[in-house]
């Protein structure tokens, strides 16, 4: 089982999870924006500073095969053996593509998650899915593969900008409503704009429990797991279409607007409490701002939908509420309905 590790000594932390893994190479996976941000501030580490260091371009448009393949290359060429470890210093995008290298790079090596992005943190390291983008769909190749240890420190937090720190906190909503009324009201009270870093540190070790308490009784998502999913059937389709147009949006802002969506269909089928919805939508309308989009796309929102990796044949799968911490998994919704779920997102939020 995957351990989580909330540093409180981010160097002394790093050795001894070191000391207790066996490897005969260590290698550093960071990207382009991790590697002058976050990379000195672990490199003082022994190991660290002696490990061979990975860069790859930054950004989940290269989150790709090309990227994957100058990872497995660069572990070729650089003597790794299945009995290597990765560490992979960086967000969502990081975690994921090098956690899948990991686990295929002569059948698997060992790899370490040291996410540094809220996103990361909440969400991506936590759990074992592992993957890459293909063919135009949000992680459609991939694995669950858990990294053999997460360190989370809010350290590397305090270098986010305002937009990649929203990008994070739109899965702790998500994991607010799924758990309970409790965590929902202390994640949408959060200050945003003048962010209290020890109350943060606090939601996210409160978040990342709701994670591994889920992932730990369902690991490969045949059933609770998809508690998880709450916002991105329809949130990955608004990513989807962002890259298409041209106009990218980060993984948590399509999320938040998603949650909406499927907060309403939870409404509509499950009598998810109306007044949670509006709270809800309201702190997601002051925080988080859309791309622009009209209805001469839904039909294209629509067939992104139905390639979401969750659905059997042409069904698109669902996960509604019909309260805070109440889940309905394996949902159907109508077309028509779902439409709706757009609109009303379109009409509360202004996109």
């Amino acid at each position: 089982m995957q351990k989580v590790i909330k540093s409180t000594d981010l160097h002394k932390d790093i050795s001894f999870i070191l000391s207790q893994l066996k490897y005969d190479k260590l290698f550093v996976l960071t990207d382009e924006n991790t590697d002058k941000l976050c990379y000195p501030i672990i490199q003082k580490n022994e190991a660290i500073g002696r490990a061979d260091k990975i860069i790859i371009e930054a950004g989940d448009n290269n989150k790709n095969l090309e990227s994957l393949s100058s990872i497995w290359k660069y572990l070729s060429e650089n003597g790794a053996t299945r009995h290597s470890l990765l560490i992979n210093l960086g967000g969502g995008m990081l975690t994921d593509i090098g956690g899948f290298a990991a686990a295929t790079f002569k059948r698997g090596m060992k790899c370490i998650n040291i996410p540094t992005t809220l996103l990361g943190a909440v969400d991506a390291a936590v759990g074992g899915k592992t993957g890459i983008n293909f063919n135009g769909l949000k992680n459609e190749i991939g694995a669950f593969a858990p990294a053999e240890t997460v360190l989370i420190d809010s350290v590397f937090f305090r270098s986010l900008d305002h937009q990649n720190f929203l990008s994070g906190y739109a899965e702790m909503i998500k994991h607010g409503l799924i758990d309970s009324e409790k965590v929902w009201k202390e994640t949408i009270s959060f200050d945003t704009e003048n962010i209290d870093y020890e109350k943060l540190k606090q939601l996210v070790v409160d978040s990342v429990a709701v994670k591994e308490r889920i992932v730990e009784e369902d690991p490969f998502e045949h059933g609770i797991r998809k508690a998880l999913n709450l916002g991105h059937t329809i949130g990955h389709a608004f990513e989807s279409l962002s890259y298409e147009l041209g106009k990218p949006v980060q993984h948590g802002y399509a999320v938040a607007w998603g949650i909406i969506c499927e907060l309403y269909l939870s409404q509509q089928y499950c009598d998810f409490p109306k007044d949670k919805l509006y709270k809800t939508t309201y702190f997601i309308k002051e925080n988080y701002k859309g791309f622009y989009f009209d209805c001469n796309h839904y039909a294209r929102l629509y067939e992104y939908m139905k390639h979401d990796k969750k659905n059997k044949s042409d069904i698109i799968n669902f996960t509604f509420l019909s309260d805070t911490g109440k889940v309905e998994i394996d949902r159907e919704a109508e077309k028509e309905a779902i439409f709706d779920s757009i609109d009303f997102l379109r009409e509360s939020v202004g996109l």
